[in-house]
């Protein structure tokens, strides 16, 4: 998809420098990647403190291959 945006010129900058990234796009590609992913990790991380298990569950007989 082809879009335009202004973006911080300094800002960009400064991504190329702590980067071995070379193109706008590949920089732009790859912040949002990493935008997605620590999203979904902090939606993980939502989850910790809740069991998430079902009470009916019976992991002695999942063990033994009965469940």
């Amino acid at each position: 998809m082809r879009t335009n945006i202004v973006i911080d010129d300094a800002l960009v900058e400064e991504a190329f420098a702590v980067s071995n990234i070379r193109t706008k796009r590949e920089l732009v590609d790859r912040a949002l990647r990493e935008f997605v992913a620590r999203q979904k990790r902090r939606n993980l991380m939502d989850l910790y403190g809740s069991d998430g298990l079902d009470p009916e569950y019976d992991y002695k007989a999942a063990r033994s291959g009965n469940s």
